[in-house]
């Protein structure tokens, strides 16, 4: 008997698979959770294949629960009409319920919002890392990119002696 021949698709099993690269830089992370998400067929499908994108999404937590919104994961190539997903419904967020009450008088503090970080597979299941954050004004991000520039300066000079020095 023949075999037949695989297509070889592009499905991560492990580690990250998105990342929202602009949190980072528009906010300071204070805090950082690991949360499950409720998902259908397909979507846990698109995910694997790397088709979510997490700019723009933010949590916000309603009646005791945190859902996830404005996360666009696209739908799944190979799924019937029926079977696809909306790829920016609201998702529901698995935590356990102190770290619900913990977000949400950290957030009634002050002027703090939930954004997810990014998206990785761990034994299998897809976690959300989602993040309290803080939001940074112009003349901060212009503080931090000099600090940066600064370090990468002092790890140049150094290595630069260090060749010299040999």
């Amino acid at each position: 008997m023949a075999k037949k021949k695989q297509q070889k698709q592009n499905v991560i099993t492990q580690g990250t698979v998105a990342t929202n690269r602009r949190a980072r830089y528009d906010y300071e992370i204070l805090e950082s959770f690991e949360c499950g998400i409720a998902l259908t067929g397909s979507e846990v499908k698109s995910i694997r294949q790397g088709k979510v994108v997490l700019k723009d999404s933010y949590a916000k937590i309603d009646n005791g629960e945190i859902w996830l919104l404005s996360c666009h994961i696209s739908p799944y190539s190979f799924a019937n009409g029926a079977d696809s997903h909306e790829p920016e419904r609201a998702r529901k967020l698995l935590l356990h319920k102190y770290e619900i009450t913990h977000i949400d008088t950290r957030l009634k503090q002050g002027p703090l919002t939930l954004i997810p970080l990014s998206i990785y597979l761990t034994r299998g299941k897809i976690k959300l890392q989602l993040g309290l954050a803080k939001g940074r004004r112009n003349y901060d991000k212009r503080h931090m990119i000099a600090e940066r520039d600064a370090k990468k300066e002092s790890a140049r000079a150094a290595a630069m002696s260090r060749r010299v020095a040999i």
